[in-house]
């Protein structure tokens, strides 16, 4: 049975790695997200005030501290092996059990189309 990964980072820089590792356990594709945690959200709207000026300079309004993440995700056909993904996904970002490596979840997906075997897949070369 198909699965559907997803995988939250909390390091953007490592996105790139990530993908490669996954390309390399076997996953055909990915989708990628930028995202912000509710947390972080929250805190980050928490701060906003009523009594700011009708005029903000320029500068602030160019200032942001939102924190972004990136979810990645993919449905893997069988043949792909789902721990070896986890492991090398880890290889990168650390042990998804430590709290600020970012989580992962897989879920089975009853149901698919359109997912092609890896052998199928033509990677353009934009050179």
């Amino acid at each position: 049975m198909p699965n559907l990964i997803v995988l939250v980072m909390s390091n953007v820089e490592q996105c790139h790695e990530v993908i490669h590792a996954w390309e390399a356990a076997g996953v055909n594709g990915a989708t990628i997200l930028e995202s912000i945690g509710m947390r972080q959200w929250l805190d980050q709207h928490a701060l906003h005030r009523d009594d700011l000026p009708l005029m903000p300079s320029l500068r602030k309004l160019l200032q942001t501290d939102e924190v972004h993440h990136r979810t990645l995700f993919s449905v893997i056909s069988d043949d792909c092996d789902i721990d070896e993904v986890i492991r090398k996904t880890e290889e990168v970002v650390g042990d998804l059990d430590q709290q600020g490596n970012g989580f992962l979840f897989v879920v089975p997906v009853s149901r698919v189309k359109g997912l092609r075997p890896r052998h199928e897949i033509v990677h353009s070369d934009k050179s």
